[in-house]
């Protein structure tokens, strides 16, 4: 695992709604909505990794850039404990709803909230060199210029992997772990409390993908990161994460430590993610659970449960009412009917061969 963790609690989401309107028409009127995140709750501590995971499509990536407002909230509360704020200074611990944040206030936020995209080619501007790309928040903010930018520059390429002659070149001469190395040291430069990392290792390869997530954990130990950790690798997810989140069609089903979310899952539709990881083992045999349908669609949800369409512990009363969002005990959070009576299959631990255990 990462850090040593605080008990202060650096984020806490409440009731996030991110709909987007669908229009038809000669007028372009509103006929529906995507409902892509539907009132989700959720806090991080600092220091923490927290895992975001579901399938593609289920409201991930939306509700991690909704947090940071890179798409406007619907609704719903984001409290954040800044440690800077509009006339603030470094090192203050302010209390802000990033929803209702001003321009300035905004601006302000953006130091200490930071995020990986997932794309490491699409997410750097072909036409400037790592140096420009890197050194551009500083300049944004006016942070530093000159010698003191360039210095500031080499140190944070430094931290993450890569040498003070790359600054001069441009990112179509690098690989793409460079780059996603590059898209990190882009998002430090500020020396931000909170990144969100939308998926940084998907459009790597395997053995790549070991070295980044290796030196974010490298990075969080140093800079003491707190992370947002979008993904639907629930291998990486396991490996990284403190605890974890567990969306489908835009709502949190579970939310547990990520030791007891795997050795002890509540909701089915946690076990057939948790069923779906590869277990290098050939003497060891898991029973697959095999979801039946396609996902429904965010324009029109089912009613009740979202999940119950395709879940095969459904009963009459998960079509009609919507499961309470609720803990269990141990800040084991999940949103199912059954939760109570239901005995779900853990998964295989990779490096003792039992049931359960996070990896190593």
């Amino acid at each position: 695992m990462a850090v040593a963790q605080s008990d202060t609690v650096l984020l806490d989401v409440k009731g996030l709604v991110k709909h987007f309107p669908v229009r038809k028409g000669s007028f372009r009127r509103v006929k529906a909505a995507v409902k892509a995140v539907d009132g989700i709750d959720l806090f991080i501590r600092e220091g923490e990794t927290l895992g975001l995971v579901g399938e593609s499509g289920c409201g991930k990536t939306t509700a991690g850039r909704s947090i940071l407002r890179l798409v406007e909230p619907t609704k719903g509360e984001i409290v954040f404990r800044s440690r800077r704020m509009a006339g603030g200074t470094a090192g203050e611990a302010r209390l802000v709803d990033v929803v209702k944040a001003s321009r300035s206030e905004l601006k302000a936020l953006r130091r200490d909230m930071q995020i990986i995209f997932q794309d490491p080619y699409s997410s750097l501007n072909p036409r400037m060199t790592v140096g420009g790309i890197v050194g551009e928040p500083l300049l944004v903010h006016r942070i530093a210029r000159g010698e003191e930018r360039k210095k500031r520059v080499q140190d944070v390429l430094g931290a993450v992997g890569l040498k003070p002659e790359h600054m001069k070149r441009y990112p179509h001469e690098f690989s793409g772990g460079q780059r996603q190395r590059i898209g990190i040291a882009r998002a430090l430069v500020l020396d931000p409390q909170l990144v969100v990392c939308d998926e940084p290792v998907s459009a790597l390869d395997v053995s790549i993908q070991a070295q980044v997530l290796n030196l974010l954990e490298d990075l969080q130990r140093e800079f003491g990161l707190t992370y947002l950790f979008v993904a639907h690798n629930l291998s990486v997810v396991k490996h990284i994460s403190s605890r974890v989140a567990v969306m489908y069609l835009g709502r949190i089903v579970e939310l547990a430590s990520t030791e007891r979310l795997f050795a002890d899952p509540k909701h089915p539709y946690t076990e057939a993610l948790v069923s779906a990881v590869p277990v290098p083992d050939p003497d060891y045999s898991v029973d697959r659970i095999i979801l039946q349908g396609d996902v429904p669609s965010p324009v029109s949800p089912p009613p009740g449960c979202h999940f119950h369409p395709r879940c095969r512990y459904a009963v009459d009363v998960c079509a009609k009412d919507a499961p309470l969002y609720r803990d269990l005990g141990n800040e084991h959070f999940v949103a199912c009917h059954r939760a109570d009576e239901l005995h779900l299959q853990p998964i295989h631990d990779q490096t003792s061969g039992q049931p359960g255990g996070a990896a190593a």
